[in-house]
């Protein structure tokens, strides 16, 4: 007799015993999640995420964007110069946050979501350095209503932002020279 231990989806736990062919075709069945043999734990532990993770965060991890792609695409694309003059000379720290999220959805298809950190990072290297404090903070506050958070905002934990209807509808404003962004 063989003997198996499989966690499903939903987080529970479930002991298998029979033929080693009755348990590959349960494990199989059931999505071939980890199964660990007793005799293989270490002092009965089977805990594979790290603590403090869950399991659906690990399985979800998104790369980093390729910052150096929406740097070039500022400098690069058709709108540069009017980015130039209307945004990047200007004082407004909320159009200068919101220049890579506007970037990221036009020419990108909206599929990278920007960190506050990866912001300022790519606002600094445009030479119009916004620190990641303040990049939160007016992602959060100023810019609100203009983003789209994946999640409610915790410290310690990165939101990752896009940029909503109302905000495209503000920075092409923006760079249409229409004074109120509308």
């Amino acid at each position: 007799m063989s003997k198996a231990s499989i966690k499903l989806a939903n987080g529970t736990s479930v002991q298998i015993e029979g033929t080693p062919e009755e348990v590959a075709k349960l494990l199989a069945l059931y999505g071939g999640g980890k199964s660990v043999a007793p005799d293989q734990t270490s002092h009965g532990r089977t805990r594979t995420v790290p603590k403090g993770k869950s399991p659906q965060a690990t399985a979800g991890a998104r790369a980093t964007p390729d910052l150096s792609q929406i740097i070039n695409l500022i400098k690069t694309c058709d709108e540069a110069e009017a980015i130039e003059s209307k945004i990047l000379d200007k004082v407004s720290q909320v159009n200068r946050i919101l220049l890579p999220l506007y970037i990221a959805h036009e020419y990108l298809d909206n599929t990278p979501s920007l960190t506050s950190g990866e912001v300022s990072q790519i606002t600094t290297d445009l030479g119009i350095p916004v620190s990641q404090p303040n990049a939160s903070t007016t992602l959060s506050g100023t810019a609100s209503r203009y983003v789209i958070g994946d999640k409610v905002r915790k410290k310690g934990q990165a939101v990752r932002y896009k940029l909503s209807r109302r905000g495209l509808q503000y920075l092409k404003g923006v760079l249409d020279s229409k004074p109120d962004g509308n």
